[in-house]
């Protein structure tokens, strides 16, 4: 695809994007996004970046996908094939955003698996609901969403808050570290790669690491979001108080008379 043609999808998709926003406090936004990626005749990836953003912004203005949208709209396969996937897309990462693990699951269970193979950013979602419930056998669906996207950004982002959810898996700590390297740049250039990054470290005990990549987050995240920065400022306190008590801890043993 040559630069011209890829700046004009962008173009699309943008507008795509912007429209649904600006209707987003109605109940046919959902309806007039699908449209719009329907005419573009977008990608899967393409729908995954649209919609993930899209669904944030409906959630945060009130009028989410969960509002407006049904189940069936997820399980219903008499749909015209890009509308399904674009309020699949929509409905699962707004259950994901509410960190509702066990509800994507269950709907997830009634999609064919035909369906998971032609769009890994689903699967990926299917992965999150098991990987941050700490379930192991979501391991293997991360493993074949990696096969099938390795180097998606946005699909990396949803196995990579399925881990950090799943604070019981075993390796969790540098399972994050390695999805993170996977994103561009090893994901140095994004706030929210860090802040997993900074959890990671918290976990190994690497707390000045951490504090460095927690830091790097605040510095790269943009104006406008107070719920991500406040999670960024919680997880920095939580670095530093574990620091605190470690320093503490070791000041206390070199101080104790044998």
């Amino acid at each position: 695809m040559t630069r011209t043609l890829r700046s004009e999808r962008a173009t699309a998709l943008n507008g795509a994007a912007s429209a649904a926003i600006e209707a987003i406090p109605g109940s046919e936004w959902p309806t007039l996004l699908a449209e719009a990626l329907r005419e573009t005749e977008a990608t899967w990836q393409e729908s995954a970046e649209v919609c993930a953003d899209v669904a944030w912004q409906a959630r945060a203005a009130g009028n989410s996908a969960l509002a407006v949208l049904t189940p069936e709209h997820v399980t219903a396969a008499d749909q015209d094939p890009v509308s399904w996937r674009t309020h699949r897309h929509l409905y699962l990462s707004t259950l994901r955003y509410d960190f509702r693990c066990r509800d994507i699951e269950d709907l997830m269970n009634t999609v064919p698996v035909s369906v998971l193979n032609e769009d890994p950013y689903s699967e990926a979602l299917y992965a999150f609901a098991r990987l941050g419930q700490s379930r192991s056998d979501g391991l293997a669906v991360m493993h074949r969403v990696l096969v099938a996207a390795p180097d998606h950004p946005k699909t990396l982002h949803v196995l990579l808050h399925g881990v950090w959810l799943g604070t019981l898996l075993p390796g969790r700590a540098p399972m994050l570290l390695a999805l993170v390297g996977l994103l561009p740049e090893g994901g140095l250039r994004d706030p929210i790669a860090l802040f997993r990054m900074a959890s990671a470290r918290r976990s190994l005990g690497h707390y000045p690491e951490a504090l460095t990549a927690i830091g790097h987050a605040l510095d790269l995240l943009p104006p406008g979001d107070p719920a991500v920065h406040a999670d960024l400022v919680r997880e920095h306190a939580l670095i530093a108080l574990a620091y605190d008590l470690t320093q503490h801890a070791r000041a206390t043993r070199n101080t104790t008379p044998s």
